[in-house]
Formats: structure tokens, sequence, C-alpha cells
């Protein structure tokens, strides 16, 4: 490794985690992101002409951002500066401009500044980096674990390109403890550290496409070791210890957690009990709230199921319920068991459709009046005014039905919002309104005809 690379930050004396020490500083030792660094491919062409370009890395935790941006620097001999959105104010990026225009002025080396967790830099600050890349003065570099979209000015992604980072595989991870594993000079090589196969890919499997994290683990591993003829082995207590407390990706409030329920949601309404399990235990696993997944259900059988299978909304209350007193991991059964029957019912957006359609017919057509024979005449005055005159008292109708009223305001008297769907008990209730409308068209021909 190219250690001149990291000289800025590099300390011989400090202590440096495994993670740091095997940084790729070459696009050929780079792990992943085949389709951005792969022979031909945009960043590969840009360090293969040494002609980069302001951009936006966006990708989850580990997937190596911030080597990307040290490896095109490196290549393209520019000067590296470097912020952390979380950590530099307004002093900081002053600071780092002023650099970036003495490196402009003295020397034919040019600037890429790369900004660390840049979404956490409001709007203001963002904003302030904008002159200083239309003057050449510095190549912009961000990179984020959030939707660009999202959490960036328009202004910024428009002088950036946005390339998005994917997750390692659990091969790629592989590939990383192994090179870990047998590099003598950066890595553990010199330990003489013996992992199976199996205790590999679990290894693998628990970075969970992070290898940051998973060298981290790694690293752990190695200080547990017990040394035995030379060499450290590590059992798989050792590997249960330390994976123990770890978690799947799930970044609450992150673009991970919307992607998550999304998904939980769209299998549901998909009628995927499997999908919908994956999701929730997935949700569980990466430290969801459980209630929340309880509200989310209950929202689900309202909106997706609605009356083609009305217990669909009873079942998600009482797993609610359940779970408050029993909580974990007693409770989590009846999250489940909601998620699988919401995925198998019936399903009917009707109502859903319909109450907005309602709610905007309000919305549009202000305060209609309503119409007399619906008022309650409660005073010899609104007797008077002819309120509830002429009002039919359904149950006193034949089948209940008085075939022919009005019930909304006369300017939306053929109005239809509810239109329900062949499905579940929803068909039923399709029948009976039909039926009816059949028996309001007869009323209405005839005191036509009369």
């Amino acid at each position: 490794m190219n250690s001149s690379l990291f000289s800025e930050e590099n300390d011989n004396t400090a202590y440096q985690p495994l993670a740091a020490r095997m940084r790729p500083d070459s696009v050929h030792s780079f792990v992943g992101q085949a389709h951005l660094l792969g022979p031909g491919k945009s960043i590969y062409k840009a360090i293969e002409n040494k002609l980069p370009h302001s951009m936006i890395l966006w990708g989850p935790p580990g997937v190596g951002k911030t080597t990307l941006a040290k490896i095109i620097a490196a290549a393209c001999d520019y000067h590296f500066e470097s912020l952390s959105a979380v950590l530099a104010g307004v002093k900081e990026i002053r600071a780092t401009i002023e650099q970036a225009r003495y490196h402009q002025a003295n020397g034919p080396r040019k600037t890429i500044l790369f900004v660390d967790e840049v979404h956490r830099f409001n709007k203001a600050q963002q904003d302030a980096f904008l002159p200083h890349i239309e003057n050449g003065t510095l190549l912009f570099i961000g990179a984020t674990t959030e939707n660009p979209s999202f959490e960036l000015n328009n202004a910024l992604l428009s002088r950036a390109r946005v390339y998005l980072l994917k997750s390692l595989s659990e091969e790629d991870l592989l590939g990383v403890v192994d090179s870990a594993l047998v590099d003598n000079e950066h890595g553990l090589g010199n330990l003489k550290l013996e992992l199976s196969e199996k205790q590999k890919q679990m290894l693998a499997r628990a970075g969970d496409g992070d290898a940051r994290r998973t060298l981290n683990y790694l690293e752990v591993l190695s200080d547990m070791a017990e040394l035995t003829d030379e060499r450290r082995t590590v059992t798989d207590d050792h590997l249960t210890q330390v994976l123990q407390e770890s978690y799947r990706r799930f970044d609450k409030g992150g673009d991970s957690f919307y992607e998550q329920i999304s998904a939980l949601h769209k299998s549901i309404r998909g009628s995927s009990p499997d999908a919908a399990l994956y999701w929730l235990t997935r949700m569980l696993d990466g430290g969801c709230n459980p209630l929340y997944l309880a509200r989310r259900l209950t929202r689900m059988a309202n909106e997706d199921i609605g009356l083609a299978d009305p217990r669909a909304l009873q079942v998600t209350l009482d797993c609610w319920d359940t779970y408050s007193r029993l909580g974990s991991p007693e409770g989590e059964l009846a999250l489940a068991q909601a998620a699988v029957y919401l995925a198998s019912a019936p399903k009917s957006n009707a109502v859903y459709e319909a109450f907005s359609a309602a709610r905007n017919a309000a919305s549009d057509h202000g305060s209609l009046e309503v119409p007399l024979h619906l008022r309650n005449a409660t005073t010899s005055l609104s007797k008077e005014l002819g309120y509830g005159e002429d009002y039919r008292y359904a149950h006193n109708e034949e089948n209940a039905f008085a075939a022919g009223e009005n019930y909304l305001p006369e300017e939306l008297k053929n109005e239809q919002f509810y239109y329900p769907r062949e499905n579940g008990l929803e068909l039923r209730i399709k029948e009976k309104m039909e039926q009816f409308r059949e028996l309001n068209d007869q009323a209405t021909d005839k005191r036509y005809k009369q």
C-alpha cells in the first residue's frame, strides 16, 4: 500500500485500526463498485484520463466513499482536503477554502475538497462552496448516506454528478477478510490468525455489506484468539461473543429506515406473506421500535384492506395491545401474525380513495348548506323554517331504505366517492350498493313521470 497517500493523517507511532491500515490506495485494489470503477466506467475513465469532476458519492456506510475520494485525488495528483460536516463549522470551511486558494496560487496542484456526511450541512453552508466550485478553486466531492435529492441543495446538485455506491457483497467481504489475514505489513498476517471457512462466512454475513464493520469485528477477534503452537485460533464462542450485539443496517430516520418500511408495506399490499415476514424481521433485527411497526401495520389494515376484511383492523389492534403487554421477544410473534394476516387478506383501497375524494370535495366546494330535510327541528323557529320537513325515517321504509332520498348538499347530490371492490366482504357491499342505486333510479324516474 502506498503510505504517502495518507501521509497527512498518518503517524507511524500512533495506533491505527485495522480498517484504516487496510484502506486501498488504488482503483485496482478497491473492492466492489464495478459499475463505477470497472474499465470504461465513469469514475475509472475520469481517473485514467486524470480529469476528475465534482461529484456526490451516495451509499451506505463502509463501502469506500472516503477511500475512493482519496484514490481520485492521489491518482490525479490533486491536493486533498477533507471536512466532516458533523464537526466542521464556518471557521473550518473558510480555512479549507484558503488552503485551496494557496495551492491554486502557489503550485500546479489543484485541490479536491472531500466533505463527509455532507447532508448534515445546512443550506447556507452548502451554498458557501458554490462560488469556489464555479471559479475552479476546488473540485468538490461529497459523501452521504442519505438521498441527495432530499438532503442537498439543487444548486449544489447541479454542479456535481451523483454516483450511487452499493453495499459490498458477501463475496467481497470474504475477500477483504482473506486479504487482512495474509497481509504482513498492514493486516494480521504476522499474527497467524486462523479462522475456518464457516467462521469467515459468518463474519462476512455479520458485516452486512460494510467493509469497515467487518474488519473491526476481525480485529476484535484477533485480540481474543487463543495462542496455540505459534498460531492464534478463533473459536466459535469467540465469534458468537463478538457478533451477538451486531445489528443489520438500519438507520432510524434515514434512507434505510424508509426503504425497509416501504418494502414491508408494498409486500403486504402485494399479498406476499413471505416478503412481509422478511422485512418485518429485518426491521426488528435492526433495532426498529416494535410499537412503530404495530402502528404502521394498523395503517396498512385501513389503507390496503379496509372493508374487504374488516377483521384486519382488529387483528392489528390486538397485535399492538399484545406487544404492549408482553414486550420483546414474546410480543414480536403477534406482529408477525398480524403481518401474515394482512398479506393474506383480500385487498381494497376503496375506503382510502373514497375518503380522499370526499375530503377534496369538502375542500373544493366550501361550506355548502345542509339540506333542510336533514336538519333537526329543535325549536319552533326551525320548524317554521322547514327544518326536518319531508325527512323520511329509513327504518320505516321497505328494506330500511328510503329510495330516492338525498343525503348530500344539493350541489353534490349526484356525486359518488365510494366504489367497493370485488374482493372479500366488499363484493357483498358492492352488490348491496348497486341494489340501492337501482332503487334510487327507479324512485327518481317515478317522480319524474309524475
